[in-house]
């Protein structure tokens, strides 16, 4: 063990007839860097004084710790009547949605980048705005998960997945999606990214004519294509032309 081959330096240190390491705080010291190091400490039991340092291991938080060795536990406080055993699984699991939240609103998609703000109000607006902005993006994405490599048949997902432990599933409709890069309705499959600027490229115009010394001034958005009325009615989005 690379914690005990540590330990034993250190008390070769402390025994050797030459610039020999001793003092209870010099040899704590060193003591506590390797147990720092590889997190052990709970696995032996240690002595230290001022001539000298012995260690050995802890028996009993060994075999306790054996129990354990390869399992994750997840323990919840909710009332096992509100969040039963898969429950609470799938809500550990679903904390990994929350990373890509936050990872989404700060580098990839919204690009929210730290703002340092001092007063309380300034800064519950601010987290405030970062939470509406990801609602909507989820909001967003649910409606055009059709149109992207997203899954939109959770329900087939959940149904090929023996349980809330083993891995996540994908659905057919997804995978075929995903290998034939084509929707349902014969259109190319998007990322939320690329889908966002092609419905970028949709413009609203300033139009000015003149005729006889007169001009007449009027708005006028561009035509969606066949892609982009397709997202806008999944969102439920109808352009003034």
């Amino acid at each position: 063990m690379a914690t005990e081959r540590e330990l034993e330096k250190i008390v070769l240190a402390t025994s050797r007839e030459k610039r020999r390491l001793k003092g209870k705080e010099k040899i704590g010291l060193r003591v506590g860097k390797v147990i720092g190091k590889f997190k052990m400490a709970k696995h032996f039991e240690i002595l230290i004084d001022d001539e000298g340092f012995s260690f050995a291991r802890n028996r009993t938080s060994i075999a306790n710790e054996e129990t354990l060795d390869g399992i994750y536990v997840i323990r919840t406080s909710v009332p096992e009547k509100v969040l039963g055993t898969s429950e609470t699984v799938g809500a550990y699991k679903s904390l990994s949605q929350v990373e890509r939240a936050f990872r989404s609103m700060k580098s990839i998609d919204l690009k929210v980048r730290p703002i340092h703000h001092r007063l309380a109000d300034r800064v519950k607006s601010h987290v405030f705005l970062c939470m509406l902005a990801h609602y909507v993006e989820w909001q967003m994405r649910n409606r055009l998960a059709p149109m992207l490599f997203d899954d939109h048949d959770p329900a087939d997902a959940a149904a090929s997945r023996q349980s809330t432990v083993a891995p996540a599933q994908r659905s057919a409709v997804a995978m075929r999606k995903a290998r034939t890069k084509v929707t349902e309705t014969g259109s190319p499959v998007h990322s939320f990214r690329t889908l966002l600027m092609d419905l970028a490229t949709i413009n609203w115009n300033t139009v000015e004519v003149k005729e006889n010394h007169e001009s007449v001034r009027f708005e006028k958005t561009t035509r969606p294509n066949p892609l982009q009325q397709r997202a806008l009615d999944l969102l439920g989005v109808k352009l003034l032309m």
